[in-house]
């Protein structure tokens, strides 16, 4: 069963606050990692194997890096997926 976008956004905000201890209501898909969440490169990375594992994806590195925004990253796992 694909996981919707509410689905993911959910799964994602739950991931960033373990890594981050920011609140989950904070994490929404406007909300950049970097500028708004404050969250280094290294942390997206261990956000981005979380995700995977959570919604049984693949992420390259290469489109992890495209990741500005945390819609960016709900929207490619959402496509991502079988």
């Amino acid at each position: 069963m694909a996981h919707t976008e509410q689905d993911v956004l959910a799964g994602l905000a739950e991931i960033v606050a373990e890594e981050t201890g920011l609140a989950v209501e904070t994490v929404t898909a406007e909300k950049s990692f970097v500028d708004d969440l404050d969250i280094d490169s290294l942390s997206i990375m261990t956000i981005v194997t979380h995700a995977e594992d959570k919604f049984d994806v693949t992420i390259p590195d290469e489109a992890a890096k495209d990741f500005t925004t945390v819609g960016d990253a709900v929207n490619y796992i959402v496509s991502a997926q079988g």
